[in-house]
């Protein structure tokens, strides 16, 4: 038996989603598309989905991602944490979002390392779900 009365919240992760955009203030870097890894941590109450199975009331990640997609590959940013944060923005236009972490990956950025990322944070005023994400 379902308990309506209790709290669902779904974390979805939308790991290694992988890129090519132009980011960074390198002569060579404003002229050609590079890699970026993108991973993308969503809460979101969930009880009406569960409840009711109902698509509705499901939060749509695949029209996040395709958002996302559009955004990093139609722009052109000269810093990761701009980029990072323009994508967070994204997240959290759906108003079903309480909390996202989004942290973007620049493979290859730095010599003897496999990647250099950025991670921001954001979460709706009043969710307190957040304070332990994983």
């Amino acid at each position: 038996m379902r308990n309506s009365q209790r709290e669902q919240i779904a974390k979805i992760h939308i790991h290694n989603l992988r890129l090519r955009t132009f980011v960074g203030i390198n002569e060579d870097e404003k002229k050609n598309r590079q890699d970026v890894v993108i991973n993308i941590r969503i809460h979101y109450h969930a009880e009406k989905a569960v409840n009711f199975n109902a698509i509705d009331e499901a939060l749509n990640y695949r029209t996040i991602t395709k958002k996302v997609i559009a955004h990093v590959e139609g722009n052109r940013f000269l810093l990761l944490e701009r980029m990072t944060d323009e994508v967070l923005v994204l997240v959290m236009d759906d108003h079903k979002v309480m909390w996202a972490d989004v942290t973007i990956e620049k493979p290859h950025a730095l010599r003897f390392s496999d990647s250099v990322s950025i991670s921001l944070s954001a979460k709706r005023e009043g969710y307190a779900g957040a304070e332990h994400p994983h």
